[in-house]
């Protein structure tokens, strides 16, 4: 029963080496998974920071805006890395800039 099993194990060739195509083929379907990853998760969220980054930086005194936290307020003043917000009638707030969201339409 032995000399069965190992003579099986000798007659047994060795696969042939994959070629050219081959390779490629078996790599493809990497490659189309992260050109999918790029068009569905990696571009569209490049592109909403890109035009959030616009938007930081084109903050004015007088824009409506809302927070990150959901404060909604005008804008009073700008500095360089926050803006003072009023929320209230005589109630101002320093935000940073990064955390405002979204600017409302006045």
């Amino acid at each position: 029963m032995v000399n069965f099993f190992t003579a099986v194990a000798f007659a047994a060739d060795e696969a042939p080496a994959p070629g050219g195509i081959g390779q490629f083929m078996s790599f493809a379907p990497l490659v189309i998974l992260f050109v999918i990853f790029y068009f569905l998760l990696i571009r569209p969220q490049q592109k909403k920071a890109k035009e959030h980054k616009n938007m930081i930086s084109k903050l004015e005194k007088g824009d409506v805006i809302v927070t990150s936290g959901g404060i909604h307020g005008t804008i009073t003043g700008v500095a360089e890395d926050a803006a003072t917000v009023e929320i209230a009638e005589n109630v101002r707030v320093k935000v940073a800039k990064e955390h405002i969201i979204a600017k409302k339409k006045k």
